[in-house]
């Protein structure tokens, strides 16, 4: 079935891919800013590590559960008015968790703040998908994709430096300043895209369960996650891989994180480049098993012990570009399998995302040599992957 493109693209226009790509970068930017802070908000609030990796750890859970009520509620009544609902609950938590007396409201404040920042996610693709027909819309999500990316990198550098500068609470007043900032653009500049009312509620519960049950839809939601978010498993074990394993010092971990991150953005360049000129399953297939090589020649030196910190880096930034090229392809072929509930398929893409790279990181943390079992795990999702694009 080829899905329409929404009417709204030409009365209302197309919105500003900038846009589109903030409301996405504000959700995840919450997450990684806060990670340096972690220790001075464990002093101030007299407070263990551990309570405080709970607000790390519930804001990925938030951020995985909310995209899967967004997505249906979206469909329903409309992007704007969900994005604007979604929007305000973010900014409403950072105030909380910047005036939280204690470990258990920051915490709760943060459960909110994922909550909201999750809209963004789960709703900028879907309007790109609204907006545009199949091969455009792959296109423009690969150049959001280079956009949004500048997060993970630039995050903790920010973090750090207001934590260290201004205290840890001055995080939340750029993420609540972002927030303001969200509503006010989105509310100026983002039209309607979706057809908010033409389903009634019975409908839209009918397509959902119909989504959950197509192969074609499932294939290319497990093999996005598999391909592209499994790379979690091998950042969470990179500095006992390289510090531990291969000796080097820990300041250049961030540097060989940062030549990951450098993958996708190549691999997102290389996807707008090549989506103009092959066809998108095909796209998916070569990309994905181009990074399912890479992690092979890995495992083999991993199991050799040749595995030095230049075949380490060269084999990941490979399958990293991979990912890069998949990700906008698959996530394009997902939501496409039935255009009457684009929303709910952009937010169940995204839990599943979430959950892949969850699953793969806790894989990743089994047995004794964190290289072995990186490796096994990027190999097996490689092939699960190229099983369900196939």
């Amino acid at each position: 079935m080829n899905a329409p493109v929404a009417n709204t693209r030409h009365r209302n226009g197309v919105p500003p891919l900038w846009l589109l790509a903030l409301l996405t970068f504000s959700g995840t930017l919450a997450m990684h800013i806060f990670v340096p802070a972690l220790p001075a908000a464990a002093s101030d609030l007299r407070a263990s590590t551990a309570a405080l990796e709970m607000t790390v750890s519930v804001y990925i859970f938030g951020l995985a559960v909310g995209q899967l009520v967004y997505g249906p509620i979206a469909d329903r009544y409309g992007r704007r008015p969900t994005l604007m609902v979604g929007l305000a609950i973010y900014t409403v938590a950072g105030i909380a968790a910047g005036l939280a007396p204690g470990v258990g409201s920051l915490i709760a404040a943060r459960l909110l703040q994922a909550l909201g920042g999750c809209a963004g996610l789960a709703l900028a693709r879907a309007i790109v998908r609204d907006t545009s027909a199949p091969k455009d819309a792959a296109r423009r999500l690969a150049l959001m994709n280079l956009m949004v990316t500048v997060g993970p990198g630039v995050a903790p550098i920010v973090g750090g430096t207001m934590a260290g500068h201004l205290g840890w609470r001055s995080i939340f007043v750029l993420l609540v300043a972002l927030g303001v900032s969200n509503m006010l653009f989105t509310g100026r500049l983002l039209p309607e895209t979706g057809r908010p009312g033409e389903q009634g509620t019975a409908a839209l519960l009918r397509n959902y369960i119909h989504l959950l049950k197509s192969p074609a839809f499932l294939g290319y939601s497990i093999g996005g996650g598999c391909a592209t978010t499994s790379m979690y498993a091998f950042i969470a074990a990179a500095p006992f891989i390289f510090v531990n394993g291969l000796h080097r010092p820990s300041y250049e971990v961030g540097l060989y994180l940062a030549t990951l991150i450098f993958g996708v953005w190549i691999g997102s360049i290389l996807a707008s480049r090549l989506i103009r000129r092959f066809a998108l399953k095909r796209l998916l297939v070569v990309s994905n098993l181009v990074g399912v090589v890479a992690v092979l020649v890995y495992l083999a030196a991993v199991l050799s012990g040749t595995a030095g910190v230049v075949l380490t880096v060269v084999t990941m930034f490979v399958f990293t570009a991979g990912a890069g090229i998949a990700s906008p392809a698959a996530l394009t072929q997902a939501v496409s399998v039935n255009p009457l509930v684009i929303g709910s398929a952009s937010g169940l893409y995204g839990f599943t995302q979430m959950a892949v790279g969850a699953l793969c990181t806790a894989a990743a943390g089994f047995g004794s040599d964190p290289a072995l079992a990186a490796a096994l795990v990027l190999a097996a999702a490689g092939v699960v992957a190229q099983l369900s694009f196939w």
